[in-house]
This record gives C-alpha cells, sequence and structure tokens, in this order.
C-alpha cells in the first residue's frame, strides 16, 4: 500500500469530519442519499460518456495503481545494469541470455534480448520509445478519467442544489420547512466539491506521478541498453544513469554505494 495516499486520505477526511464536529454539527446532518445518487451517479455517467467503455471498467484497477503501485528503485536499477554492463564487456553479450530469462520485468527483458540478438542500435531505441509512448498513453487515460470525475463533480452538485431549491420554493406555503430544506439543498454542492478535491484530484494527480516515475525508470533502462550494447565501460554506463536521479536522490546512493 502507498502510504502517502492512504495517510492523505485519512488527513483530509479527518480533517473534514472533526471540522463538523468541533462546531457541534452532527455527521448524520450531513448524510443524504438522493444527493449522493445524484452526484456520484451523475458524475460517473458523466465519465462513461466522455471516455471508452473499457476505461470506465478499469476503474478499479486504475485505483489499485493509484493506492497499490509502487515505483521500482533507481538504485536497484542502476545496480542491475552496471552489473550486465561487467558482465557483457568481460563475456560478451551472448553471456546474458541466461540472466534475461529471469527478469520479472518484461520492457527490460525485451530490450536486452534485442541487445543481444544484433539488433541494430537505433532499431532497439525506436522499439522501446514507442512501448514508452504507448505505455504513457495508456496511463494517462486513467489521470485524465479521474480528472474529469473531478471536474464534473463540483457542477453534478450545484445541479442538486439547484433541484433543491426549486423544490423548496415549490412549497412555500410550509415556511417552517424551508431551513431544513435550504440546508439538505446545499449536501450535494458539499458532496460534489469535497469528492473532487478529496478523492477524485487527488488521485488524478498521483496517477500523473506514478507515470512520470514509470516512465524515468524506463528511460533510464533504455539508456542501460544502449550504454551496454555498445561496449561501455560500467563506470561510464553507471555515470549515464545517474544521471536520470535528482541531486538529493544521486547523493544518498553515493553513500550507500560509496561511490
Amino acid at each position: 500500500m502507498d502510504t502517502a495516499t492512504i495517510v492523505g486520505l485519512v488527513l483530509a477526511w479527518g480533517a473534514l469530519i472533526g471540522s463538523v464536529l468541533l462546531e457541534g454539527g452532527q455527521l448524520k446532518s450531513f448524510i443524504s442519499i438522493p444527493a449522493a445518487v445524484l452526484v456520484f451517479g451523475g458524475t460517473i455517467g458523466a465519465g462513461m460518456i466522455s471516455f471508452k467503455m473499457n476505461s470506465v471498467t478499469g476503474i478499479p484497477g486504475i485505483i489499485r495503481n493509484a493506492f497499490m503501485g509502487k515505483a521500482q528503485d533507481p538504485g536497484a536499477v542502476i545496480k542491475l545494469m552496471v552489473g550486465f554492463a561487467e558482465k557483457a564487456r568481460r563475456e560478451g553479450l551472448l553471456i546474458l541470455e541466461d540472466d534475461v530469462k529471469q527478469l520479472n520485468d518484461e520492457f527490460l527483458q525485451r530490450g536486452i534480448q534485442l541487445a543481444i540478438d544484433g539488433t541494430d542500435p537505433e532499431l532497439v531505441r525506436e522499439i522501446l520509445g514507442t512501448e514508452i509512448q504507448f505505455l504513457e498513453s495508456r496511463h494517462k487515460v486513467g489521470a485524465q478519467l479521474f480528472a474529469t470525475f473531478g471536474g464534473f463533480a463540483p457542477t453534478l452538485g450545484i445541479i442538486g442544489t439547484v433541484m433543491g431549491l426549486v423544490h423548496m420554493l415549490a412549497n412555500l406555503s410550509n415556511p417552517g420547512s424551508m431551513g431544513p430544506a435550504i440546508a439538505s439543498a446545499f449536501i450535494a454542492t458539499l458532496y460534489g466539491v469535497s469528492s473532487a478535491n478529496l478523492i477524485f484530484l487527488p488521485i488524478s494527480n498521483k496517477l500523473k506521478t506514478r507515470n512520470e516515475e514509470e516512465v524515468v525508470i524506463r528511460e533510464m533502462m533504455v539508456e542501460g541498453i544502449m550504454a551496454i550494447q555498445a561496449g561501455d565501460n560500467p563506470r561510464i554506463v553507471e555515470e549515464k544513469l545517474r544521471a536520470f536521479l535528482a541531486p538529493k536522490i544521486r547523493k544518498a546512493l553515493a553513500e550507500v554505494t560509496g561511490k
């Protein structure tokens, strides 16, 4: 589980609920089934109109990626690629065939196998670059879907509030019920705004971050494969891959490895 996502959601919703309780309010007064049906049902329906059905049905997987996805450790990737570079420089690319079969990462496995097979370096870069491009496209769909939900939810909330006010104005013969009716009408807006800013948009941003992290790792792998195929010195391979890291991470990695 991604700790930041879990803690962030608990903190955000805890602050919202805590503020209600601190003001002396009762949580049950904020529960409205009709408002929830309109806001959440309408938001999902609008999202289905905006995207293909397979994108909407993939929501469980998208949420799982936001909560449980884990980026690869760049330090581990660098160590692996440098190890491959040392073996390939010492005994040739063919020596890596057994190692490739044991890799769990299909992208890295395919890239090194292409290099072992003697594929032209530019063609290897092109094939892997195309795969990264389509990886980004797939990931962006999930982020865009939740960003779209975040855009529709507040609007559906306003629609619910307007409907509630219309219903209230149509029953002015009972002035005593106006206060509760107005309060109930605004619950839809609360649902829309809070779900957009505390669920949909944060998940969208998390998915964008995950995508960026994975793309950097993939690009690092491509650079490593190119360097190994070119027969670069392992030290040079390591320096090329460290260039992908932020200075702070690079410094921490240097302290761990002693280099």
